[in-house]
């Protein structure tokens, strides 16, 4: 019985009797009132500043609230901000928060918490590094407003702090805001419509936020990070189920009532189940991530990244990852999201055609490898890394490499992957990812296609024709000028390898079919989620 037989089979088992747990006696009141889901990960850490991961910032999004928050056309709108005033020569901007928002813990949001908030985040975060360059000041003018004065104009302001990317421009009090930026917070409070109850949180099982009474969403309809935030129950139980075939018995049992995304081989099972709905979860897709280590070998060798360029075959990825539907995944010469207005293919050739083992292999010796350790990181507990980590595993193989597999969950990998020292003595060659497609549209909430050495993402490649081209997009003054420097910069980037991109995927999400207003996007949105 092969993998995909063994899910299959797994799937109709009750998910209590395979974890071992008990249902809680609850009434159907209090059943309505509390939605259980099935998040992609464990949430094995709580500070949405500190990293990167996906499951941290959806869970962080019901939490802390931002200033501002894209809609679901990507347009920045007015979050906890009342309004903004930018001086024109663009270099001074001053923000007033609207009434009434106070934190979980009861104190009103003011203005030094913005401050302090907004502090710790800009050294962390690709964009506001970009500030932090050209800040002269960023102070509370009184406790609800507050000033940034840059030395030069920054256009994309409202993007930076309304972007839907980790990490997000989380506003907490300013003591907890005031923590080192590369150090873990332990306190968790926001001013957002859900709050964080600690003394349930089981990490590796169980996360549960309760509606904060005090909230004030906004008159607007909710759209994204946009717009009224309306907690229509009370209380969100994230369970945590690794193992694919648990979380689609608990869904199909009623046990569980969204789970955030199956993977594709079980889809079919729950499509045939007349109480479960079964969707694409973000029409924008994902696009994969093989990441690579740029300050050891052998990737800090240029011609030992593109051998795994000439060699990957993407579409041995893709299946993996989603299975035999052709619909469910493109290939993808280059590292920005299909079907968007920056999308192209410059440079791409390397990724087109037969693939090129032979050709593969004498550029890796040439670039000086002869037989090292490879460590490969994979999260066994996500299906996305996990299936991408065997099908390279089996590349590297064949190239000739000697592969440290080390299985692992995902989040050691969060904690890994920031490792700078040799693969020897803790750190890393290889781990995988993905991102979202709604954040590879341009370079603006592109974490992973920087190349800014120690501010770039996890790998930290420092390639400056791939920084120069980022430049030139935030200068470009209109459309055609973003067009080009965009093929100039996914040609920089294929031709030094940022990362090898293994294909663009879309994602099912499935929820029991007594819950409504479910919203595609690329990160589960609870308001305005109700079950009956």
């Amino acid at each position: 019985m092969d993998r995909r037989d063994f899910i299959k089979a797994g799937a109709g088992m009750s998910a209590l009797a395979a974890s071992g747990l008990s249902a809680p006696a609850l009434s159907q009141g209090v059943a309505a009132k509390t939605l259980r889901f099935v998040p992609q990960a464990n949430l094995a850490n709580f500070d949405p500043i500190w990293g990167t991961q996906y499951v941290v910032r959806n869970a962080a999004a019901m939490v802390w609230d931002t200033l501002y928050g894209v809609d679901d056309k990507l347009v920045p709108q007015r979050q906890m901000a009342e309004s903004e005033e930018v001086s024109a020569d663009g270099l001074t901007w001053t923000f007033k928060l609207r009434s009434g928002l106070k934190f979980h813990d009861g104190t009103p949001v003011l203005a030094r918490d913005c401050v302090a908030s907004l502090a710790r985040w800009s050294a962390r975060d690709p964009m506001g590094l970009m500030l932090k360059a050209i800040q002269e000041e960023l102070v509370a003018v009184d406790d609800t407003t507050f000033r940034w004065k840059l030395k030069k104009p920054y256009p994309k302001m409202l993007l930076a702090l309304g972007k839907n990317n980790a990490p997000c421009t989380f506003i907490m009090p300013e003591r907890i805001a005031k923590t080192d930026p590369f150090t873990q917070i332990s306190e968790y409070i926001g001013s957002g419509p859900m709050k964080f109850v600690r003394g349930d949180w089981v990490p590796g099982a169980k996360a549960v936020f309760e509606r904060f009474a005090d909230y004030v969403p906004r008159s607007e309809p909710a759209s994204w990070l946009a717009g009224g935030k309306k907690m229509l129950v009370d209380r969100i139980e994230w369970l945590i189920m690794p193992d694919p075939a648990t979380a689609s018995a608990a869904l199909q049992n009623g046990e569980v009532d969204w789970w955030e995304n199956p993977i594709a081989d079980l889809v079919p099972v729950l499509k045939r189940n007349r109480n479960i709905r079964v969707d694409i979860g973000d029409p924008l897709g994902n696009i994969g991530a093989f990441r690579l280590n740029h300050l050891h070998p052998p990737f800090n060798d240029v011609r030992a990244r593109r051998a795994l360029l000439m060699a990957l075959n993407q579409e041995d990825f893709m299946r993996a990852i989603v299975g035999s539907d052709d619909n469910l995944w493109k290939p993808l010469p280059g590292y920005f999201t299909p079907g968007t207005p920056l999308y192209n293919e410059e440079g791409g050739e390397i990724l087109k055609g037969p693939r090129d083992i032979e050709g593969a292999k004498k550029l890796l010796a040439e670039s000086g490898y002869s037989g090292q350790p490879i460590t490969m990181v994979v999260a066994q507990d996500q299906p996305i890394t996990k299936a991408q980590g065997d099908v390279a595993a089996d590349l590297l193989k064949k190239l000739g490499m000697n592969v440290d597999f080390v299985a692992t969950d995902w989040g050691t990998t969060g904690q890994r992957r920031a490792v700078k020292a040799p693969p020897a003595q803790g750190g890393w060659n290889i781990f995988f990812s993905w991102h979202a497609g709604a954040d590879c549209i341009n370079p603006a909430s592109y974490t992973a296609i920087r190349a800014n050495g120690d501010g770039a993402w996890f790998g930290w490649p420092n390639i400056p024709a791939v920084e120069q081209q980022v430049t030139n997009w935030f200068d470009a003054k209109n459309i055609d000028e973003e067009k080009v420097a965009m093929r100039a910069l996914n040609k920089a980037a294929l031709d030094n390898v940022v990362f090898v991109p293994p294909g663009f995927f879309l994602g099912y999400t499935a929820w029991r079919s007594n819950v409504s207003g479910i919203v595609k996007g690329p990160l589960p949105f609870f308001w305005g989620v109700s079950k009956s």
